[in-house]
């Protein structure tokens, strides 16, 4: 803590007024990390944690994954293809499987 400044001064100096993005040293982030994961959670706010200055990470809200069914076909399309040697690995393991036993259940 710097010379007498209070825990709320302390924060005050990392929130200004009306910014939802805050920039704190990785020293003072280490200080008052709870206090930075609530205002993260409850306020939605993006905190920048410099070092020497310059920013080095974020931490901010998470989000959804935004992941669609074409984004997956494009990957596997993407995708290297398996070669003969994978499919006759994947036949041999389907041949060694053991049956599986009729559903004692009627349908």
């Amino acid at each position: 803590m710097r010379q007498g400044r209070s825990r709320r001064s302390r924060a005050k100096a990392l929130a200004p007024n009306g910014s939802h993005r805050r920039h704190v040293s990785a020293t003072e982030a280490a200080r008052t990390f709870s206090e930075l994961v609530n205002r993260v959670h409850y306020r939605g706010e993006t905190v920048v944690i410099e070092r020497g200055g310059a920013p080095v990470c974020e931490i901010s809200p998470a989000q959804p994954v935004r992941f669609t069914l074409a984004t997956l076909a494009e990957l596997l399309r993407a995708a290297p293809k398996p070669d003969a040697e994978y499919w006759d690995v994947v036949e041999d393991i389907t041949r060694r499987q053991a049956r599986v036993r009729p559903s004692p259940w009627r349908r």
